[in-house]
C-alpha cells in the first residue's frame, strides 16, 4: 500500500488503453471495511433504539412514545406501556437550551396534543386525565400545539422568537421581513426562470467558449501589458513630479515628509518597472504556450460536443453527494439519541449518553463524512479523465464507444476504485488537521493572543495550500490511471515527472486559463442579472429587488462554477495526454501524434517534440 514500494523504472513507456488491470486493491478493501464500519455504526443505533426514539420521540423518564417499553434501573416511571400514547408533550415548551442543542422541560407522552391554550388548573388537570398523566410538575406553560414529526408542537410563534432573535435585531424592523418574504413569493416564477436561463447559458458556454477564448486572452493579456505600462509611468511621473517640488524653504518637518515621500516613490518606481520588464519577458517566453492555453479550450470545446453527457456530471455528483450528506445527518442523528440512560442529576430527568468506546463512534462517523465525501467527488474526476482520455486517444473519432461516460464508469468500478479510494484518503489526512485548527480557531476568539492567532492563520493557510496542490496531483493521477492503468503513487509519480517537464506551459494554463473560466462565470452571473433586472422591472407591486436578485446571482455563479469546473477538468486532462503524446510520438511514420490538428498548429508539435 505504500507509495515507495515496487520496482524502479527509468522511463515509463506509455500504452494508452491497451492494458487494463486492478489498481490498489488493498485501499479497496480497506475502503469497504470502512463502509462497513459506517453500516454498522447505523445498524446499532437502530438495533439499540435510537431510531426510534429519534422518531417517535421519548419522554423524562426513558420512555419511548407509541411503543412499550423496559424498565430502566433507578428511574421509577420508567418501563411503561405508551402505545397509545404517540405524541410528546412538553410542559414548557418555549424553554430552549440554544447552547446545548435542547429543550429543557419535561416531556410526556400523550394520546393528543392539547388544541386549546391551557391556562387554569382545571383546564391541566382535564388535560392530564384525558391523557391518563397523573405525574404533572407545577407550574407548566401548556399552549395550543399541533402534532409534528410526533412532537406536540406549539402554535404560538413566541417560542420561536430565540431563533429569530439575531434576524429581528438585524432588520430591526418587522415589515422590512414581511415585504422581503412577499417579494420573494411574489417574484418565485420570475426567479425559477433565471436559474434556467443560468443553467442553460452555462451549457452554452462549455460550448462556444472554444470560439472567445482567443478574444478574451489577448483582452486579458492586453490589460495587463498597458495596466503595467501606465501604472510604472505614473509612478516616475509622480517621483519627478514630487522631486521638483520640493523646496529648501518649506519647514524642516515637511521637508522630511516631502523627501520620504520622494525616497518611497523611487521605490515603488523601481519596483514596478523590474516588475513590468519580467512581466514583459515572461509574455514574450510564453506567448507560445499561451496559445496552447486557447488550442486546449479549442478541443475541450470539440469534446463536449463529442460528448454530451460529460455536461450532466455535476447533477449525478450532486445527487450522490445530497443522497450521502441526508444518510450521514440521519445517522448523525441517531447517534444524538443513543447510549445509556442517565438521569441527570440536576434536572432529575433521563438523558441518553454514550460512554466508553462507543464514544468514539461520532469521530469514526465525522471522518467517514470527510472521506466519502471527496471519494464521490474523485469518482467524477476519474470518470471525466476515462471518457476523455478515450476521446483523445481515439484516431478516428468515429470508432468512439456508443457512450464514453459509462464506459468510462465501468472501467472506474471495475479496475480503479482502489485508486480512487487512496487518492481521496490522502486528501481526508490534510482536510481534518485542518478543520480541527479552524475548530480551535473558532473556539478561542478573542480569547488567544497575537501570536497564537498569527500561528494558527499560517497553519490553516498552509494546510489548505497543500490540500490544493494534492487535489491537482490526484487529478493528474487519476488521468495516468486512466491511460496506463497504474496504481496511484506510480502513476501521481509519471504525472508529476510530465507535470515538471512542462512546467511554464502548466503555469501558463493555470493562470491565463483559470482567469478565462472566472471571466466566463463573471458573463453568466451579468448576463443573468441583467435579464433579471428587465423581468423584474415589469412587477410593479414589489420594489424591493435586493432578495431576488441575490438569489438569481448565487445560484448563477454556482450553477456555473460546477459546469466551468467540469470544463477545467477536461482542458488538465487534455494536457497531460497532450504532454505524454509529444513525449513518446514525433510525427514519423509508425509514431504519429494522436493530438488534434488545432493542437499541432498552435504548437508545431509536427516539427519538433514538445520541450519547456
Amino acid at each position: 500500500m505504500g507509495c515507495c514500494g515496487g520496482e524502479e523504472r527509468v522511463q515509463r513507456e506509455w500504452r494508452p488503453l491497451e492494458q487494463r488491470s486492478c489498481t490498489d486493491i488493498p485501499w479497496l478493501i480497506l475502503f469497504t471495511l470502512f463502509c462497513i464500519g459506517m453500516g454498522l455504526i447505523c445498524g446499532f443505533a437502530i438495533a439499540t433504539g435510537a431510531a426510534s426514539r429519534l422518531v417517535s420521540g421519548y419522554d423524562s423518564y426513558g420512555n419511548t412514545c407509541g411503543q412499550k417499553n423496559t424498565a430502566i434501573e433507578g428511574i421509577a416511571l420508567s418501563g411503561r406501556d405508551q402505545t397509545n400514547k404517540k405524541y410528546v408533550f412538553f410542559l414548557d415548551p418555549c424553554n430552549i437550551d440554544l447552547v446545548n442543542r435542547k429543550i429543557k422541560s419535561m416531556a410526556l407522552c400523550v394520546s393528543k396534543c392539547p388544541d386549546i391554550q391551557l391556562d387554569t388548573y382545571e383546564d391541566i388537570k382535564a388535560f392530564a386525565t384525558v391523557n391518563e398523566v397523573n405525574h404533572v410538575r407545577f407550574p407548566v406553560d401548556c399552549r395550543n400545539s399541533l402534532p409534528m414529526f410526533h412532537r406536540c408542537t406549539p402554535v404560538d410563534i413566541f417560542c420561536y422568537a430565540r431563533f429569530a432573535e439575531a434576524l429581528i435585531t438585524f432588520l430591526s424592523d418587522n415589515s422590512v421581513l414581511h415585504r422581503l418574504v412577499a417579494g420573494v413569493m411574489t417574484s418565485k416564477e420570475i426567479i425559477m426562470g433565471l436559474c434556467l436561463l443560468a443553467l442553460v447559458l452555462s451549457m452554452i458556454l462549455m460550448v462556444v467558449i472554444r470560439y472567445i477564448s482567443a478574444i478574451l486572452v489577448w483582452i486579458l493579456t492586453a490589460v495587463v501589458v498597458i495596466g503595467s505600462l501606465g501604472g510604472t509611468c505614473g509612478l516616475w511621473w509622480l517621483y519627478v513630479d514630487h522631486k521638483k517640488s520640493l523646496n529648501d524653504t518649506m519647514p524642516v518637518n515637511e521637508l522630511q515628509v516631502a523627501k520620504d515621500n520622494v525616497s518611497a516613490l523611487l521605490v515603488y518606481a523601481i519596483a514596478a518597472t523590474i516588475f513590468t520588464v519580467i512581466l514583459l519577458l515572461l509574455m514574450l517566453i510564453m506567448r507560445k504556450r499561451v496559445a496552447l492555453t486557447i488550442a486546449l479550450f479549442h478541443v475541450a470545446g470539440k469534446v463536449f460536443t463529442h460528448l454530451p453527457l460529460l455536461a450532466l456530471q455535476p447533477f449525478w455528483t450532486f445527487l450522490a453527494l445530497i443522497c450521502f450528506w441526508a444518510y450521514w445527518v440521519m445517522v448523525l442523528l441517531f447517534l444524538g439519541t443513543a447510549g445509556n440512560p442517565v438521569q441527570n442529576n440536576q434536572t432529575k430527568l433521563v438523558e441518553f449518553r454514550m460512554s466508553g468506546p462507543l464514544q468514539y463512534m461520532t469521530w469514526y462517523h465525522a471522518v467517514g463524512l470527510i472521506w466519502i465525501s471527496e471519494f464521490i467527488l474523485a469518482c467524477q474526476q476519474m470518470t471525466v479523465a476515462g471518457a476523455v482520455v478515450t476521446y483523445y486517444f481515439t484516431r478516428d473519432k468515429s470508432n468512439l464507444p456508443l457512450t464514453p461516460i459509462l464506459t468510462s464508469v465501468f472501467r472506474l468500478v471495475r479496475y480503479h476504485l482502489g485508486t480512487v479510494a487512496k487518492g481521496s484518503f490522502i486528501i481526508t489526512l490534510v482536510k481534518i488537521p485542518r478543520l480541527i485548527l479552524m475548530y480551535i480557531h473558532n473556539q478561542l476568539k478573542g480569547k488567544e493572543n497575537a501570536f497564537a492567532r498569527c500561528m494558527l492563520k499560517a497553519c490553516i493557510c498552509c494546510l489548505w495550500c497543500l490540500e490544493k496542490c494534492l487535489n491537482y496531483l490526484n487529478q493528474n493521477a487519476y488521468t495516468a490511471t486512466a491511460i496506463n492503468s497504474t496504481n496511484f503513487c506510480t502513476s501521481a509519480r509519471d504525472a508529476f515527472v510530465i507535470l515538471v517537464e512542462n512546467a511554464l506551459r502548466v503555469a501558463a494554463i493555470n493562470t491565463v486559463g483559470d482567469f478565462v473560466l472566472f471571466l466566463g462565470k463573471i458573463l453568466i452571473v451579468s448576463c443573468t442579472a441583467f435579464v433579471g433586472v428587465l423581468s423584474l422591472n415589469y412587477q410593479r407591486d414589489y420594489t424591493v429587488w435586493v432578495v431576488p436578485l441575490l438569489i438569481v446571482c448565487l445560484f448563477a455563479f454556482l450553477v456555473a462554477h460546477c459546469f466551468l469546473s467540469i470544463f477545467e477538468i477536461v482542458v488538465d486532462v487534455l494536457f497531460l495526454c497532450f504532454a505524454i503524446d509529444t513525449k513518446n510520438n514525433d510525427g514519423s511514420p509508425g509514431r504519429e501524434f494522436y493530438m488534434d490538428k488545432a493542437l499541432m498548429v498552435s504548437t508545431h508539435a509536427h516539427f519538433y517534440p514538445l520541450k519547456s
